[in-house]
């Protein structure tokens, strides 16, 4: 348990480094797919490590360690007492970033919920009147697209085709899935929050991928992102998946070349990360369950 217990901290440390790499070299429908599970596997082993860390505070608890000691039986602390103390604190504060992203993810939800009232339950685009050109979809049940008549004057015909395929991409493949699990995984991890930042940007370059597929025309699709990103300007909600966010230049950039290759072995291996992470989690936890059972007998 001395070294399995901090091996899912380490994975914390390399998996950004990686991320970025992979959000430039490979697909984005395949890159934001296995940074997100690597995501979440690593935030999910680092905070069992740090219960295991907690749970091993072996001064007078548990009690059966305790009683062990009592009747003369050696026993090994698995970890300083300081570093239990200090995991207790962390994990404190994990539980608050937890619960705090998830009210802050449910007022998100409400709020886009509010634009769509008063519009029929089948109805895919609601354009809203309003000066500030905005465009993102709403997740949810069904899946709403809100434009407002500020952009759709913006853009040519041919671009609010891109724009409509753009932010239909994101429903189809449900993105607010994938960035909503990235951001509870860097919650629950701050070493996380570059992976999240990929995977933001991810979705948003697969949704521009997955436009320009349908409308057949890359450059097209290129100068309504420009177009839409010029005319937003900075007037961009804070929340939701929004058609000109999340590096503009950097997606045109990527539009006017061919797309990425799905390089399977290099997402094969961020996907190992996460799992190497919980595996180590789980022998940890060996660990103690073992150390536990000694002093039983």
């Amino acid at each position: 348990m001395r070294f399995d217990v901090y091996t899912p901290l380490l994975v914390s440390l390399l998996l950004p480094s990686v991320s970025a790499l992979i959000a430039r070299r490979v697909a984005p429908a395949l890159a934001a797919r296995v940074l997100t599970a690597a995501a979440v596997l690593t935030a999910a082993a680092t905070t069992w490590s740090l219960v295991l860390l907690t749970t091993a505070l072996l001064g007078d608890a548990p009690p059966v360690i305790r009683e062990a000691r009592e009747d003369g039986r050696p026993l090994t602390d698995p970890v300083p007492e300081v570093i239990g103390v200090a995991a207790c604190l962390t994990l404190a504060v994990v539980v608050w970033r937890v619960q705090r992203a998830v009210r802050a993810e449910r007022r998100t939800r409400r709020a886009l919920r509010r634009l769509c009232e008063g519009h029929p339950g089948d109805t895919e685009l609601v354009v809203a009147a309003c000066e500030v050109p905005q465009a993102f979809a709403i997740p949810g049940r069904p899946g709403r697209i809100l434009v407002t008549s500020a952009m759709l004057s913006a853009l040519a015909p041919a671009e609010r085709r891109v724009l409509l395929a753009h932010e239909r991409a994101h429903l189809t493949h449900r993105h607010g899935r994938l960035v909503t699990a990235a951001t509870l995984a860097a919650a629950a991890n701050p070493l996380l929050g570059p992976v999240r930042a990929a995977v933001t940007f991810l979705v948003e370059r697969w949704a521009d991928e997955q436009a320009a597929t349908e409308v057949g025309d890359r450059g097209t699709t290129a100068r309504a992102l420009a177009r839409a990103a010029l005319s937003a300007g900075r007037a961009r909600p804070a929340c939701a998946l929004n058609f000109t966010d999340r590096a503009v230049t950097r997606r045109i950039a990527a539009l006017q070349t061919s797309p990425p290759p799905s390089l399977w072995p290099a997402a094969a291996a961020v996907l190992a990360l996460g799992a190497l992470a919980a595996l180590f989690a789980a022998d940890a936890t060996g660990d103690l369950v073992g150390l536990l059972s000694n002093a039983l007998t």
